[in-house]
């Protein structure tokens, strides 16, 4: 009976003691081992821009609470146990942890001096010197703080293994060397994004993201990868702590934007969702990118429903045995403070209120790239210290950089998943699951997208049910009638009308196809057409027309010649210029002969002959009247001062020789310009095709032999002018006026036309300017004198002209 009283004394004593023993509450953040692995979460968050006077670190326990964040940290604690308690991974040893609240990206750094340290110090590393047990770090959560405090761990080639930084920066491994991460990079979720809407068509979008590394890299994936499609970004806003949303959310709703892309964290998209039902939103869609579309209070807000729907991806829900009953023990243990704990390590989470459920039930999102994050490091250490069958070599030292060398070889199966890494040290294994929000206010899963070993997008459209029973729609424009293409335009990508010369690219709005150099279409056309050749031909009506006042030219000029050759001793003839006219008349003549070559099929030496004769025998018509204009400025005003020159100028006829001069040096130039280069036949591809000479290049080559012509049309015009106040019905003067004026005329017109006028019509104005070039000296200059010898007779005779110059001289003595 006194045996039996003192065992229940003892069992009562023992049971007492059990319940008032404690643990504290640092215990679950650090555990001691062979081998130590570091961990970073963001168990608190700093949700507001810190303000401080003077720099110091932060206390995360006093910060707002995340409790998915708790969970995966659960989740590394577990895995080590897990390992540690396995009989073939890791055999006789133990791994140990050492895990901090990452709550602040530049405020959180003396938990981390603290993995890098050797009995407090920090040094630079050496195989000779001891070195922190911190083979590899599991963490961080954000891709901004996992930029912070990277570049530390990799300048020892340290390994950090992130579950949660998606950045596409940190797969350069020329600056991240020992960075790998378990979850896929950014590249991988923008491809989701345009998979969605590909799938759906909507190609009218907003992009929100947060104001981050994170957020930036996502948006400018996000640009490069829509370029050459069809989709257009027509908003894009960084989500800061400071943000408008209600400013932000009529901005999207002036430019009719239906769809949103939401690439932020679950506290950002809670302030914007928010803000949408707190502002009446309706009927869109919102893709929820990664992380947040698993929240779990979100989706269970009053009026969630009214804003539209919402679809999202994030890593598939994947039960992890056992996971459950360690929470489950954990929390069964009493905790208690550790006053010796220096608050500013952060190894504290004021938690003793969550229930195991609470923990169980949470967000479960990055759990399994946690886990795997552990089990590659381990994996990778039992590869380092050789471990065999119930044993590992101890006696090896391990370095992190032999740990990072067998991470990057990595390749074991972990829940029916076989895990490994790429050159990028970015995972080969994993999924993603789509979701949508459903009516009770869960993530229903409703496809997927796997990455390996080929992309594979899977959705089942009949768990969709639209806000408002029909599938929203999102587009810049509808789609391009025939004989338009998409045009970029700013941010939008527009249908305008396809430009002449070119046909739409049916399987490519955006890139349209030149037609060939033979071939034309109009605008809006889908097809380009066989061109046939054109030229003014010689039945052409302009044609026609053109060379009938040519040959009515003709006849003119050998009916004149005629009546002055019956007239040759008569004052009016000789005052015209005796044999220098029919001189004029021969020229005029041959000048004609070109107007016929501008019409029929151009070959070279039709382009030769439109230009050669008109040029070279027109010289010698503008010399002529040149040396008319000078003579008689001459005789009327300065032959009685200058009465040698006078003589000289008529004993060596002058006048006869600058003619001749004239018309060789056109000669020559015109046969050295055309010999080394003549006129070349060019094709205008227009909307037909036109065979036409050369003009620029004829423009070009005959420069100097323009020249010439424009400075003796200048000085014709300049003497001849001198002359105007010669005796009233004495008219020489005035008509050699009146025919460079009009000549000057003419072709500054044909220039302006030229510009104008394209292909055969050029033709036609080149051939009627030089028609009219003509004709303006054989009527201005020859049909007054013929009208005067018809029907004037009493004015063709001697004494009829002495009386004028007779008259002229007293009038001038007076």
């Amino acid at each position: 009976m006194f045996t039996l009283i003192f065992v229940c004394l003892c069992l009562l004593c023992c049971n007492l003691h059990a319940e008032t023993e404690c643990i504290p509450k640092t215990a679950e953040f650090k555990m001691k081992g062979d081998y130590l692995l570091g961990g970073l979460f963001d168990i608190h968050h700093v949700s507001a821009t810190l303000h401080q006077n003077i720099p110091e670190a932060i206390i995360c326990s006093s910060q707002n609470f995340t409790l998915s964040s708790y969970r995966r940290f659960q989740m590394m604690r577990f895995s080590i146990e897990e390992i540690n308690n396995s009989t073939s991974l890791l055999p006789n040893v133990t791994l140990g942890y050492e895990i901090f609240d990452h709550c602040s990206d530049t405020k959180n750094f003396p938990g981390i001096f603290s993995l890098m340290s050797v009995d407090g110090s920090v040094q630079p590393w050496k195989e000779s010197v001891n070195f922190s047990k911190v083979i590899a770090v599991v963490g961080t959560d954000t891709s901004t703080a996992t930029m912070t405090v990277a570049p530390l761990f990799m300048m020892d080639l340290v390994p950090m293994i992130s579950y949660g930084a998606s950045s596409s920066v940190f797969s350069r491994k020329r600056n991240f060397p020992s960075f790998l991460r378990t979850l896929h990079p950014n590249k991988d979720v923008i491809e989701i994004i345009l998979r969605f809407l590909e799938k759906f068509k909507w190609t009218w979008v907003a992009f929100l993201y947060i104001d981050d590394d994170y957020g930036r890299d996502g948006l400018d994936l996000f640009v490069k990868k829509i370029q050459d499609t069809e989709i257009c970004l027509a908003f894009s806003h960084g989500l800061e702590e400071n943000t408008d949303y209600p400013k932000l959310i009529k901005q999207m709703e002036a430019l009719r934007i239906n769809v949103i892309i939401v690439f932020t964290t679950e506290w950002t998209a809670e302030r914007l969702i928010m803000s949408a039902i707190q502002q009446n939103v309706t009927n869109k869609v919102w893709i929820a990118a990664d992380a947040w579309s698993l929240h779990k209070e979100l989706p269970k807000k009053p009026g969630i429903r009214n804003i539209g729907t919402v679809l999202g991806f994030a890593e598939p829900k994947i039960t992890i045995p056992g996971f459950d009953d360690f929470v489950f023990s954990f929390k069964a243990q009493h905790q208690c403070e550790n006053p010796q704990q220096d608050p500013l390590y952060n190894q504290m989470c004021n938690c003793s209120s969550l229930s195991a459920e609470d923990i169980i039930t949470a967000d479960p999102s990055f759990n399994f790239p946690v886990y795997s994050a552990v089990y590659a490091v381990a994996h990778a250490l039992h590869a380092v210290l050789q471990c065999g069958a119930g044993s590992c070599n101890k006696s090896i030292k391990v370095y992190p950089h032999m740990v990072l060398e067998e991470l990057r070889k990595s390749k074991f199966t972990l829940l029916n998943q076989t895990v490994q890494f790429d050159k990028n040290g970015d995972p080969k294994f994993g999924s993603y699951a789509i979701v949508i929000w459903n009516e009770s206010g869960d993530a229903e899963e409703i496809g997927s997208y796997t990455f390996h070993p080929e992309p594979n997008f899977d959705i089942n459209e009949s768990k969709i049910h639209w806000h408002g029973d029909k599938k929203p729609e999102s587009f810049c424009s509808k789609e391009c009638p025939d004989g338009y293409m998409k045009k970029q335009e700013g941010v939008h990508k527009c249908c305008t009308i396809c430009p002449k010369g070119i046909h739409l690219n049916t399987t490519d709005l955006y890139n349209v196809i030149k037609c060939n150099k033979t071939q034309w279409s109009a605008g809006g056309n889908t097809s380009c057409t066989e061109l046939q050749l054109e030229h003014v031909k010689f039945n052409d009506p302009a044609a026609v027309r053109v060379m009938s006042w040519t040959v009515i030219l003709l006849a003119f000029i050998v009916a004149i010649s005629v009546l002055f050759s019956l007239n040759y001793n008569t004052p009016v003839v000789r005052s015209a210029g005796g044999p220098m006219c029919f001189l004029i008349l021969g020229c005029l003549s041959l000048c004609s002969i070109s107007v016929f070559f501008f019409f029929g099929e151009p070959s070279v030496a039709f382009c030769v002959l439109r230009y050669f004769p008109f040029l070279l025998f027109y010289t010698v018509c503008v010399a002529c009247f040149l040396m008319r204009s000078f003579q008689i400025a001459f005789v009327f005003k300065i032959s009685g001062k200058f009465q040698n020159i006078s003589g000289i100028w008529i004993k060596y006829n002058v006048h006869w020789i600058f003619i001749s001069a004239a018309f060789f040096l056109q000669a020559i130039l015109l046969i050295i310009r055309y010999s080394l280069e003549p006129p070349t036949q060019e094709k205008c591809y227009c909307d037909r095709n036109i065979t036409v000479c050369d003009l620029k290049k004829f423009e070009t080559d005959s420069l100097i032999s323009f020249i010439l012509i424009s400075v003796m049309v200048f000085l014709c015009f300049c003497f001849s002018y001198a002359g105007k106040d010669l005796p009233k019905n004495y008219n020489e003067a005035k008509t050699i006026t009146f025919c460079m004026f009009l000549l000057i005329l003419i072709w500054i017109s044909f220039g302006t036309f030229a510009h104008v006028l394209d292909g055969k019509f050029i033709d036609v104005s080149h051939a009627v300017a030089t028609l009219l070039s003509i004709y303006s000296l054989l009527l201005v200059y020859f049909l007054p004198r013929c009208y005067i010898i018809l029907f004037k007779p009493e004015k063709n005779t001697e004494q009829y002209f002495q009386d004028l110059i007779q008259s002229y001289t007293r009038s001038c003595s007076q």
